[in-house]
């Protein structure tokens, strides 16, 4: 049995079987970090030089991408820390920055998900009456508005999280020191309820009513078929985010708060404390998963990727070239003539 990764061991009787973290951080981080990086990247790329003009979807999403990559470019102080058992050499400041910075994340990815859901729940569900509240001027307001809110809620965390020294290494706390961990846990359940539990519940009920919406037979178009089957996947992934990266953490997260506040038998603190450990870095595949979000539910995006692809190019290329030489023509009618003189005009590819 060994310490934990902050100094809430210091406040309580047990001691943790944690071994397994310093091989489970470091690598998932490091994926996280390096596919995320990539990703992000990639992502601001498209919106900034490829796609104009951005309508209101698409602001929400450059924001969200803005909040993935402030975080992702912080993992690599935690791959080191964890690979390193446990020994931050970065100094209090930045202890505080790293931790600030993965709570901004988790709560911007939230609400920008959340703003991305209403926004198409409004389009799909009162198509006529939304249309003066879907412009681009409104959803850069409501765009600043999340992340004033959620810096003013994240905030106090640049107060509660400092460093400690435990034997030879310096512990970069988790929660805060065992003096304000009461405190931190009123603190932590303000931002479950109102950050994560109110958009979560308001997803739920948009998504409830956008699928029934959906399902409603009508006389669609091709256009409209191809507007639902959009929307039905971004449904999928947002869900699938939130029960995947963010349902697990907060819940693992609050079962761990509490149990220690209640000082339970060491088995039942070591078995959630083991949770809640395996979910943080579920909570920071966000930064992975959104990138998707932005492929499958943009239709902007979607189209810049595919014809800026290198397999457009090689495959134009390839087309070009099959051309030229006419090669698996029919020509004139005449189909394997070797004979037969290709017009350039009645060439026909037939296999690509």
């Amino acid at each position: 049995m060994n310490n934990s990764d902050n100094s809430d061991n210091s406040t309580y009787r047990c001691k943790f079987d944690e071994d397994f973290k310093y091989v489970l951080l470091p690598v998932s981080y490091g994926i996280v970090f390096c596919v995320g990086l990539v990703l992000n990247v990639s992502a601001l790329y498209i919106f900034l030089f490829r796609i104009k003009p951005w309508n209101a979807s698409t602001t929400y999403m450059f924001n969200l991408a803005i909040s993935d990559m402030m975080y992702v470019i912080s993992l690599p102080l935690l791959v080191y820390y964890y690979s390193q058992g446990d020994n931050w050499p970065f100094g209090v400041a930045l202890c505080k920055i790293v931790k600030f910075l993965f709570y901004t994340n988790l709560y911007c990815s939230i609400l920008f998900l959340l703003c991305i859901s209403v926004h198409r729940f409004l389009g799909i569900c009162y198509p006529m009456k939304s249309m003066g509240w879907l412009k681009v001027r409104n959803a850069r307001i409501i765009s600043v508005i999340v992340w004033v809110v959620v810096a003013a809620f994240q905030s106090p965390i640049l107060y509660f999280v400092t460093t400690s020294i435990n034997g030879e290494n310096t512990i970069c706390h988790d929660t805060s020191s065992a003096d304000l961990f009461d405190t931190f846990v009123v603190y932590s359940s303000v931002n479950l309820a109102l950050l994560f539990c109110v958009p979560f519940v308001v997803i739920l009920v948009c998504y409830v009513l956008m699928t029934r919406t959906l399902l409603r037979p009508s006389a669609a178009t091709s256009q409209t078929s191809k507007s639902k089957r959009k929307s039905i996947k971004m449904i999928i992934i947002v869900l699938f985010v939130f029960i995947i990266c963010f349902l697990p953490f907060h819940v693992n997260r609050t079962l761990y708060y509490y149990f220690r506040k209640m000082d339970l038998e060491c088995y039942i603190l070591n078995a959630i404390n083991m949770a809640y450990k395996v979910t943080r870095p579920l909570a920071s595949a966000n930064s992975c998963f959104d990138p998707i979000l932005y492929f499958l539910a943009g239709q902007n995006i979607r189209r810049t990727l595919i014809s800026r692809s290198g397999i457009t190019k090689v495959k134009n290329k390839f087309t070009s070239y099959v051309q030229e030489n006419n090669w698996s023509s029919v020509t004139n009618g005449n189909v394997g003539d070797n004979n037969a003189t290709p017009s350039p005009s009645s060439t026909i590819i037939t296999r690509m």
